[in-house]
């Protein structure tokens, strides 16, 4: 493996700090086909850059549904981007992961 995670100074054109759409770029362009992107409850339409990342890097990518939603707005942006995968709330999508990475588990 040998990758790391890594602090930097916020830059002028971050317009969200903390920014999933540069953690979610970052994943993408570190694991490609092997990113996996989850976009949660939250305010506005961060996110929905790096979730394409993800997409066009060929990895899966999790929103959270409606109803489990504090605030819907993120995961609203993120599915209307048509860039997502599946739409479920948060304990499905970690079963869901567990089921993923288990099948590929058992192929290497």
């Amino acid at each position: 493996m040998g990758n790391r995670i890594s602090l930097v100074e916020r830059r002028p054109r971050d317009i969200y700090r903390p920014s999933c759409d540069l953690l979610l770029t970052s994943v993408a362009q570190t694991y490609g086909a092997n990113s996996i992107g989850i976009i949660l409850t939250g305010m506005g339409d961060d996110g929905v850059l790096g979730i394409k990342k993800i997409k066009q890097a060929g990895g899966i990518t999790f929103a959270q549904d409606e109803k489990s939603s504090i605030i819907f707005g993120m995961p609203k942006v993120a599915i209307q981007s048509g860039c997502i995968d599946k739409v479920l709330p948060p304990h499905e999508i970690g079963s869901e992961i567990t089921r993923l990475v288990s099948r590929v588990r058992r192929w290497t």
